[in-house]
């Protein structure tokens, strides 16, 4: 496979990724809405989620951890549900109130602030990637697009 066609590969499963991203945004709203909790409507979405990577395991046969790689990882590699959790929650009371476009621009804003603080510094074993000033154009007209999004 070519370098052009892998990356035209890669970029339409980022696609995907966001749309289906959006897509979770907006469900969650409305299932929040129909239940009247946004922590049934947070739990619906990981138990969904938790059974399809269930499924996927089994599909491509992948073995159950054994305990000693379970416990050479480390302890804060176990909390990725807690964040998921708490971006859930966040999203599922404010996608109603300023709507996916606002949300996902602030929320892309924010990821972008933090990936730029992860990859600098190395933070939880991420690669690092200094941050120069190229880099933090690119983060500033991310947030200036935020704004035009908003507004």
């Amino acid at each position: 496979m070519s370098q052009f066609a892998a990356l035209v590969g890669i970029s339409l499963l980022a696609v995907v990724a966001g749309l289906s991203f959006v897509m979770q945004q907006a469900v969650n709203a409305d299932l929040r809405a129909s239940l009247h909790s946004a922590a049934w409507a947070g739990f619906v979405s990981y138990l969904g989620g938790t059974i399809c990577m269930l499924v996927l395991a089994l599909v491509l046969r992948d073995q159950v951890p054994q305990a000693s790689a379970i416990a050479r990882s480390h302890w804060w590699a176990w909390s990725g549900g807690l964040f998921g959790a708490i971006y859930i929650g966040i999203s599922i009371v404010l996608v109603p109130r300023i709507g996916t476009a606002a949300f996902v621009a602030l929320l892309v804003a924010g990821q972008m602030l933090s990936s730029l603080i992860f990859d600098h510094y190395g933070l939880f074993g991420v690669p690092r990637h200094p941050v120069d000033l190229v880099r933090l154009s690119g983060a500033f007209l991310l947030v200036i697009g935020v704004v035009l999004v908003r507004y």
